[in-house]
C-alpha cells in the first residue's frame, strides 16, 4: 500500500494501492496526472520501494505512455527539486541538449557564440555515457572549471555572463536521478517516454524559456535508425511544447564522428578552434545550424539567414571568444586556454594509424572510435571511474579524402605504448580505404518544430 502516514493528501488523491496502479499499466490503461504525481512523490519520499518503481518502468517500457501521462511524468520529476527561476535575467533563455554521439562537442563553441549573440544560455550538462563523450568531462579538462556550482551561483553567472555551464545538482531533478539509475540495471532506458521525461524534467528545471534539441542518429547514436530518432524528437517537442515551452529539433547524422578530435582535452581544443574562427567543417556547420535555431527562439533573429549571419559576425569579430572567456574565468578555470587551446594538456602520442594502400576513405565507424577512446582512457567502463583528459583519438582523414600508402589517418594519444598499439589497431579497422566515390551524408536530416 501506498505510505499514507507521510503523504495524507494521497488518499484524496485515489484509493488505488500501487500494486493496482502498476497492473493498470502493465495491462495497457493510462493514469491520470494525480497517480503518476503520487507515484513520484511516494518514490522520493520513501514510501514507493525501488522495486516498486522498477515494476512500474518495465510496465511503461512494453505498455508506453501517452503525451498527456509523459507529460505528467516530466512535471512530476521537474518539480521533485528545485525549478530554477531566472525572471532576473533578462530576455529568452535557452538550452540545446544533444542525445550524444562521438565527437559531438558543439555545446563548447555553442553556448559562448549564442550568448555573444545576446540569448542567454543556462545549460546544465552530463558526463560520458558508454561509447558518448560528456560535455562536463571536456569542461573538467580546463584546469581549474567547476561544473558542481550551486544553483545560485548558477543563475549568477548566467545573468552576469550570459552563459553557465554545469552538471546536474541534487536540486535539480532529483527522481529523475534515482529512477535514471534503476533504469540503467534493469534495461529500460531505451524507451521513449521514459527518455523524454528524463531529457525535459532536467532541462525545464533550469529556468529556460525554449529548447532545441539535436538527436543524434546513425552507428555512433543511440538511435541507430531515422524512423525511431524521429519519433524521439517529436515526443520531445511535442511534450516540451505541452510542457510551455518552445522547443525545436534537429536530427543530425551520426554515421560518422564529428570533427578531427575523440576525446576530452583534444575535443575541448578543437572546440575552440571553431571560436577563433578555425575547426572541422562538419563541427562549423552543426554548431551554425543549432546556434540559427537557438537565435530563432530567442527571439534574435528575423530568419535562420539571418540567425548564421549573426553567429558568423560574434565568430569574425572575436565576441564569442571573449564571452567563453568570461564565463571560464567565473567558474574558475584557466581563462587563457580560450585564445590559447595549447595550453590544454595531452597525452604524449603512442601510435600512429597510416594508410597500407591508396585509395579513398570511404568509412569510419564511429561507434568503433567511439569505443576505442573509451579503451584508452577517454571514457568510462562504470559511473565512478575518472576518465584520462589528456587520452584520446585524432583523424586526420575524413570520409571521402584521398590517402596514398604511408598516409597517417589517425593519431593515438595516451599514457601506455604497448596498450595504445593493441586499441590503435582498433581504429585501423574502423576507417576503411576503398576506390570510391565516398558517400558524404547530409549532416542535417531533418527539423521537427509543431
Amino acid at each position: 500500500m501506498i505510505n499514507r502516514t507521510k503523504s495524507p493528501a494521497v488518499e484524496q488523491v485515489f484509493s488505488k494501492t500501487v500494486v493496482e496502479l502498476i497492473a493498470a499499466k502493465r495491462d495497457g490503461h493510462s493514469l491520470s496526472p494525480d497517480e503518476i504525481e503520487t507515484l513520484i512523490r511516494e518514490f522520493q519520499q520513501g514510501g514507493l520501494a525501488d522495486y516498486q518503481m522498477t515494476a512500474f518502468l518495465m510496465a511503461v517500457f512494453f505498455r508506453g505512455l501517452s503525451d498527456d501521462e509523459t507529460a505528467a511524468l516530466t512535471q512530476s520529476m521537474l518539480h521533485s527539486g528545485s525549478v530554477l527561476d531566472l525572471s532576473s535575467v533578462p530576455g529568452i533563455k535557452v538550452d540545446k541538449h544533444s542525445t550524444g554521439g562521438v565527437g559531438d562537442k558543439v555545446s563548447l563553441c555553442l553556448a559562448p557564440l549564442v550568448a555573444a549573440c545576446g540569448v542567454p544560455v543556462p545549460m546544465v550538462s552530463g558526463r560520458g555515457l558508454g561509447h558518448t563523450g560528456g560535455t562536463l568531462d571536456k569542461l573538467e579538462a580546463i584546469p581549474g572549471f567547476r561544473t558542481d556550482l550551486s544553483v545560485a551561483k548558477f543563475a549568477e553567472i548566467v545573468r552576469d555572463v550570459g552563459v553557465c555551464m554545469i552538471g546536474q545538482t541534487r536540486e535539480i531533478a532529483p527522481a529523475d536521478k534515482r529512477i535514471y539509475a534503476l533504469r540503467d540495471v534493469t534495461a529500460t532506458v531505451e524507451c521513449i517516454p521514459l527518455i523524454v521525461a528524463s531529457i525535459l524534467s532536467k532541462k525545464l528545471a533550469e529556468g529556460i524559456d525554449a529548447l532545441v534539441l539535436d538527436v543524434k542518429v546513425g552507428r555512433g547514436a543511440f538511435m541507430k535508425d531515422v524512423d525511431q530518432a524521429r519519433k524521439l524528437a517529436h515526443a520531445l517537442v511535442r511534450v516540451a511544447t505541452q510542457s510551455g515551452k518552445r522547443a525545436v529539433a534537429l536530427l543530425t547524422d551520426m554515421n560518422t564522428p564529428l570533427g578531427l578530435a575523440v576525446g576530452n582535452s583534444n575535443e575541448t581544443r578543437e572546440a575552440f578552434e571553431v571560436l577563433c574562427g578555425g575547426g572541422p567543417a562538419d563541427l562549423i556547420e552543426c554548431t551554425l545550424a543549432l546556434g540559427a535555431e537557438m537565435l530563432m527562439v530567442g527571439g534574435k533573429a528575423s530568419s535562420l539567414e539571418d540567425a548564421r549571419a549573426r553567429l558568423s559576425l560574434a565568430l569574425k569579430s572575436g565576441d564569442a571568444v571573449r564571452v567563453m572567456e568570461k564565463m571560464v574565468a567565473a567558474q574558475g578555470g584557466d581563462a587563457r586556454v580560450v585564445a590559447e587551446p595549447w595550453r590544454l594538456e595531452l597525452a604524449p602520442e603512442v601510435a600512429v594509424i597510416e594508410a597500407d594502400r591508396s585509395g579513398v576513405v570511404v568509412d569510419i565507424d564511429p561507434l568503433e572510435i567511439g569505443l576505442a577512446a573509451v579503451a584508452i582512457g577517454a571514457g568510462r567502463t562504470r559511473a565512478d571511474q575518472a576518465v584520462d583528459w589528456g587520452v584520446g583519438i585524432e583523424l586526420e582523414k575524413r570520409v571521402g579524402d584521398s590517402v596514398a600508402p604511408g598516409e597517417p589517418l589517425a593519431r593515438l594519444r595516451g599514457r601506455d605504448k604497448a596498450a595504445g598499439e593493441a586499441i590503435a589497431e582498433r581504429v585501423r579497422r574502423a576507417i576503411q580505404i576503398g576506390k570510391g566515390p565516398a558517400h558524404v551524408g547530409q549532416l542535417v536530416i531533418d527539423r521537427i518544430e509543431l
